[in-house]
């Protein structure tokens, strides 16, 4: 196995000081020690990033200021994020910036995954061959201090970035245990976990409603928790594409506005695509989407992939959906305060923005849905009345 200290300190040898990323569950190991080493004596900069893309912008910044090269950290779904970056100003043929990608193979041909990333995984290495991004893939028994000899040298000869392909279970714990406390909550208050919301936002909505869950563990405990209580499969799960089931809800919007629609978003999400939220807020008059919900569940965290910080808490989130023209905004800390926001905003023409700050955490007895994403997307047809 590789040790994931000795990895990034060989990194580091390299003149590597800028780490820069999107947490991914391969790689959790790998930026939990970077977590670790934050804050110790001549500790490596590093950057949890809103998207891949956005880790591209800032290695080839800290290229054009120090002449160094960064790291960029990703899982391999983030490659379609840094495909216009990377082509149109860090390729040889445009600026030629050098920068290490470090990859987590998720979908890998042979190796059991959820079905999101069977597509992605089968195609990661093609994708950087049309790319033109040179490449070595590592496993467990990898020499670290060979590759990145060797990788090096093929960065250095073509002055663009190049790639290094991570199998699952190739790196070695480090015992990073994220706090589970976000900041700013308030001395006394008892914690709120995102099932206990969802579950509070469910019973409360109209039947008709239909919800559209984000990635990560929203749609499986929402999917869990249908299932305890016996009701019928009516909610679209995004299982992959992160940041874009806010969009997706307001596709559906859009089309039925007498329909209450709700987006139960994640942080992580809502900033990897932030600019949705501009996009709803005016796309059109009232009459457009008057029952949109958009619930921001924030938890501060990347939590599904390791529980690494967002800058969430440190961001004004009511500030930033009024600015993008939602019609109004609440908050909640509390069961309660859930059920007196949403009184709150019921009547009200929307789209509306709920935040629900939370604590990090979740069952360890948590599943994953049974059904297949075809069956989920026919499920939510059905209830929507469009399947033919």
């Amino acid at each position: 196995m590789i040790d994931t200290k000795v990895f990034i300190e060989a990194l580091r040898a390299h003149g590597v000081s800028l780490f820069a990323g999107v947490p991914d569950s391969l790689l959790k190991e790998f930026s939990g020690c970077l977590m670790q080493m934050s804050g110790q004596t001549d500790s490596p900069r590093h950057v949890i990033t809103a998207n891949e893309g956005n880790a591209v912008g800032l290695a080839i910044g800290h290229y054009l200021a120090t002449g160094r090269p960064a790291v960029v950290y990703m899982q391999n779904s983030g490659l379609g994020n840094i495909v216009n970056p990377v082509c149109s100003l860090a390729d040889p043929d445009v600026y030629g910036v050098p920068m290490l990608c470090v990859i987590g193979w998720r979908g890998e041909p042979g190796v059991k995954d959820e079905p999101q990333h069977k597509k992605q995984g089968r195609v990661t290495l093609t994708q950087l061959e049309t790319l033109e991004m040179p490449y070595l893939v590592l496993d467990a028994e990898s020499d670290i201090s060979a590759a990145l000899d060797e990788i090096w040298l093929k960065m250095q000869a073509r002055s663009g970035p190049v790639a290094l392909v991570i199998r699952k279970n190739s790196l070695s714990p480090v015992g990073y245990a994220p706090g589970k406390e976000p900041l700013g909550w308030p001395e006394g208050l008892a914690p709120l976990y995102r099932e206990e919301a969802i579950k509070t936002i469910i019973e409360l909505l109209p039947e008709d409603a239909c919800v559209i869950a984000t990635t990560g563990k929203a749609g499986r405990e929402l999917y869990e928790l249908r299932q305890a209580t016996g009701q019928p499969q009516r909610d679209f799960l995004t299982v992959g594409g992160m940041g874009h089931a806010s969009s997706i809800a307001l596709g559906i919007a859009l089309n039925q506005p007498k329909r209450q629609v709700v987006c139960l978003d994640g942080d992580g999400a809502f900033l990897m695509h932030m600019g949705a939220a501009a996009i709803i807020g005016n796309v059109g008059d009232q009459t457009c989407c008057p029952n949109y919900l958009h619930v921001l569940l924030n938890n501060q965290a990347h939590e599904s992939v390791g529980g690494q910080p967002t800058v969430a808490g440190r961001v004004d989130c009511k500030a930033i959906a009024l600015a993008c023209g939602y019609k109004n905004y609440a908050s909640a800390r509390s069961v309660g305060e859930i059920r007196t926001a949403l009184d709150s905003l019921s009547g009200k023409l929307g789209p509306h923005f709920l935040e629900i700050h939370l604590w990090k955490g979740a069952r360890k007895d948590l599943g994953r849905p049974a059904s297949t994403p075809e069956e989920n997307k026919e499920a939510v047809m059905r209830h929507l009345g469009s399947l033919s």
